[in-house]
Parts: structure tokens; sequence; C-alpha cells
């Protein structure tokens, strides 16, 4: 989901707010009331959420997330079910 910057014109009174895109924007500033409140030109952000291949490919411990080439490449892989000859080692 979309992380917005606004401003208020107004009181200046700035946020980052999560919206979908498809969402109408904000007017209203929560800090003094006025039809003031405009979207920022930014970069880009926005926030994953749930579970998927972030929390369970990338998030956390690294180690647990090896890939058969690395494993490959670590010292004493080729004795690990492979013959000496073989094409991955």
């Amino acid at each position: 989901m979309p992380i917005y910057d606004y401003q208020c014109s107004r009181c200046g009174h700035k946020a980052e707010v999560m919206r979908k895109i498809n969402a109408a924007g904000l007017e209203t500033c929560p800090e003094c009331g006025q039809e003031t409140f405009t979207k920022q030109v930014s970069a880009p952000s926005f926030q994953l959420t749930g579970g998927g291949w972030y929390a369970t490919d990338f998030k956390g411990d690294k180690k647990a997330h090896t890939t058969k080439a690395e494993t490959a490449a670590e010292p004493g892989a080729a004795s690990a079910g492979c013959g000496a000859g073989c094409a991955c080692h």
C-alpha cells in the first residue's frame, strides 16, 4: 500500500499517510481543520503487509535461506552426495 506525504499550506503540518492508490485524496488538515492539506511530490514508498515471499524468503535469519548453489560453494560440499566428477562442483 503506498505511503503519501501530505502538508498543510496554512499551518505547515506534515504527515505520511498510507492510502490505497484508488482512494480519494485528503483535503482536511488534521491539525488546523482547514481544507489546505495537499499531497506532496516525493520519492515512492510502500509497505508490504501479510505473509508472502518477503516474510518467508528474505526476512530473518539469512543462514536458513541458503540455496543449493551457495551450499555447493562451501568447502567439503563435493562429498555431500555427488561424485567428485559431477558438474555442480
